[in-house]
């Protein structure tokens, strides 16, 4: 892909995930971890400040879900991706995710696999807006 770096922001309480993601991303030239966060919360502050393009959410967290954070984000920022990475690999999360208007969901145990080409689809989707 061409163009600026796909700014991206991590959230997750769990350091160890959040290391393994931010392996996973750091790994690709055209993609750069802004910052990373341990709750919806902390997720939100983080946002406005350095305005990431994707923000990537787990969904069960301390203080705010990930779900109530995707809505205030896309409330807040309707140009912000958001991809939910989450343990749950169910149907009813998915379709919450989608209503709350993420644009993917990826579980965690297949990210090393599907991160990268969920990332790919919406750069492809900013591109072409």
């Amino acid at each position: 892909m061409t163009g600026r770096p796909l700014r991206v922001l991590v959230v997750d309480d769990n350091e160890m995930v959040r290391r393994s993601i931010c392996e996973i991303l750091q790994s690709q030239a055209d993609i750069e971890v802004v910052c990373e966060a341990v709750d919806g919360a902390d997720a939100i502050r983080k946002a406005r400040e350095h305005m990431p393009d994707v923000v990537l959410l787990d969904v069960t967290m301390p203080t705010m879900d990930g779900l109530e954070a995707a809505r205030i984000l896309k409330r807040e920022s309707p140009s912000i991706h958001v991809v939910i990475v989450s343990q749950h690999d169910s149907r009813g999360f998915q379709w919450a995710a989608l209503a709350a208007g993420v644009s993917g969901y990826v579980v965690k145990s297949d990210a090393g696999r599907d991160l990268i080409p969920e990332l790919r689809r919406i750069q492809r989707l900013r591109l072409s807006a």
